[in-house]
């Protein structure tokens, strides 16, 4: 049983100035600032994002994705075929994204997040995992102007991003994420999205990991558990019915599970995560366990989100503790 998280962190510090990510954004779109040295202070807030990870005890992090827009951004932009729209509110959050549209074919052209990684895990004493926005999200939070159907637009990301997950895996990537929230709200399309993650993830060898929040997969479980992924992420705050629905029927993967509120400033007492650690192993057994956040924690105050990592730890090790003494 593993601690890690599902993928960005706070940018910005707990203080009344900007800090210096959003003051470096600031001046670079107003050419005050090289996108060199936006590069700096990224890599800079990137090392701190780690660091916040390694010094809570987390034992699988990701590089925070400081650089990244949004999750549909930092993607879509540098795919062909897509441009970039107005804002979109994401999902039921405070936070926007702009809408990827595809006006043309749509192509992988280069590595995306690969320099992310590497960099992640040359400054980490922690293995790193890269994260990937899926095909069915981001089709599902764009516009298609350009294929002929939905699903068309679907599978043309899968096998544009399936390029991506081979580039990772070219680089040293052990284990790859891929973020699916957008399955939660159109579960009818299922056969859709089963189509598109067996495109996405053809050929590659690294350890897979389906990433799901924002809601239940009660109606596509244990349809889930067919897919070809190693790891099945499920949120067990948005998506609390996930603990009746896996219920249903044998959990025959590893299973990274959300328990801890990653859109409330509340902080958990270590007794309410050893309590759902528990809880979870009577389904799950504990070699089979991921223990983190229910989403990313970027919609978080940074003060609380490093409070918050350090008490999903210390919660994890007391679960494991009390575990560890019953079965002896």
């Amino acid at each position: 049983m593993i601690t890690t998280v599902i993928g960005n962190y706070p940018k910005i510090p707990d203080m009344p100035a900007p800090g210096k990510w959003r003051s470096a954004v600031e001046k670079f779109q107003k050419g005050q600032l090289t996108e060199a040295e936006l590069h700096q202070v990224e890599d800079e807030v990137t090392l701190e994002a780690i660091q916040d990870q390694v010094d809570a005890g987390v034992d699988l992090i990701t590089d925070g994705h400081i650089r990244w827009d949004d999750g549909q951004t930092y993607f879509a932009r540098r795919l062909r075929g897509l441009s970039i729209n107005g804002l979109q509110r994401y999902f039921d959050t405070n936070i926007y994204f702009r809408e990827p549209v595809a006006e043309g074919e749509i192509a992988w052209v280069e590595p995306i997040s690969v320099r992310d990684f590497e960099f992640a895990r040359q400054h980490s004493p922690r293995p790193v995992k890269p994260v990937v926005t899926g095909p069915f999200t981001l089709a599902k939070l764009g516009r298609n102007t350009h294929y002929p159907s939905g699903r068309e637009f679907v599978l043309a990301l899968a096998r544009a991003l399936n390029a991506e997950l081979r580039a990772l895996q070219a680089a040293g990537a052990e284990i790859i994420q891929v973020d699916e929230p957008a399955l939660c709200q159109h579960k009818q399309e299922y056969p859709v999205f089963a189509e598109a993650m067996a495109a996405l993830v053809d050929g590659v060898r690294a350890k897979k990991v389906l990433c799901t929040y924002f809601g239940d997969v009660g109606g596509v479980y244990p349809q889930l558990l067919q897919l070809p992924f190693d790891v099945i992420g499920l949120d067990f705050v948005a998506g609390y019915r996930n603990w009746d629905v896996i219920a249903r029927a044998p959990f025959t993967k590893t299973l990274m599970a959300g328990f801890l509120d990653a859109r409330n400033t509340r902080l958990e007492t270590v007794d309410e995560i050893k309590g759902a650690v528990r809880r979870i192993t009577s389904i799950v057994p504990p070699d089979r366990l991921m223990i983190a956040p229910s989403a990313g924690l970027e919609f978080l105050p940074h003060g609380v989100a490093k409070k918050k990592l350090e008490r999903l730890v210390e919660g994890t090790r007391a679960a494991s503790q009390t575990l560890k003494g019953v079965r002896a």
